[in-house]
């Protein structure tokens, strides 16, 4: 699926993503927030995603490890 046809099918009125950044936007344009602090807003959010992102890498990692010490079975009759 391609990054437009994505855009197609989001429904951005029901989505969470889309509603929280939209109320933020009406918040900070309603403060007058400065360009700095969008500065900092923006850094935070690409540092949040960067953490989100090392926990999928860590639970992939876990996942794709073999456990290599317990041993394997062995039938005896």
């Amino acid at each position: 699926m391609t990054e437009e046809n994505t855009e197609r099918t989001h429904d951005h009125s029901s989505c969470l993503c889309c509603q929280a950044t939209q109320m933020m936007g009406r918040l900070f344009g309603a403060m007058g927030t400065s360009g700095e602090a969008r500065e900092h807003f923006r850094l935070s959010r690409l540092e949040l995603l960067k953490g989100i992102r090392r926990v999928v890498d860590d639970r992939i990692e876990k996942a794709s490890r073999t456990d290599q010490s317990r041993g394997s079975r062995i039938v005896v009759e």
